[in-house]
């Protein structure tokens, strides 16, 4: 991965989205860190954040955060060479819940933007390929979300899709 490098991983649930980013992380100049955003809000997601926590190994700082992801990028940047952001669906969920999407959304672009030369990896779920949501709180969230990934993009290098665990890089 050359430094400064943007990569923006989009996929469904379980669709290896995850797993491939974290492939580039073990092949990036470090030092690396690992910025999780997901909430451990019932039992199973507790456990899934634990297997998750054990498959990468202690080689690799994890920072978690909430609403704070655009500061703790802020903070990072210089001090590690590739930042892997997991995921930023569950992030932009818990700004759904606080009322403060369009203010997070922006202050997490300003913070891409002065990412300078730390590389950075962004994974995120590629949402309203399915029926269109029956709730107006669905909806909100998944249009929310196609825009942050579209805003996201641009400022991308390199966009890829993961379907079935097969990585389809987009191109313009």
């Amino acid at each position: 991965m050359e430094p400064g490098l943007k990569q923006l991983i989009l996929g469904g649930e379980k669709s290896g989205k995850s797993d491939h980013a974290l492939a580039l992380l073990h092949k990036a100049p470090g030092p690396v860190l690992l910025i999780a955003t997901a909430q451990t809000l019932d039992h199973g997601f507790r456990e899934r954040i634990l297997r998750h926590r054990v498959e990468r190994g202690p080689q690799i700082p994890v920072h978690e955060v909430t609403l704070d992801l655009p500061e703790a990028l802020t903070r990072a940047t210089g001090h590690y060479a590739t930042i892997l952001v997991e995921g930023l669906d569950y992030w932009l969920y818990a700004c759904a819940q606080a009322e403060s999407i369009d203010e997070r959304e922006q202050a997490l672009l300003t913070a891409v933007d002065s990412l300078g030369e730390t590389g950075a990896i962004f994974v995120s779920c590629e949402t309203g390929l399915g029926p269109v949501a029956a709730t107006r709180e669905v909806r909100a969230f998944v249009r929310g979300m196609g825009r942050l990934n579209r805003r996201l993009a641009e400022r991308c290098s390199e966009v890829v899709l993961v379907v079935a665990g097969r990585p389809l890089r987009l191109v313009e």
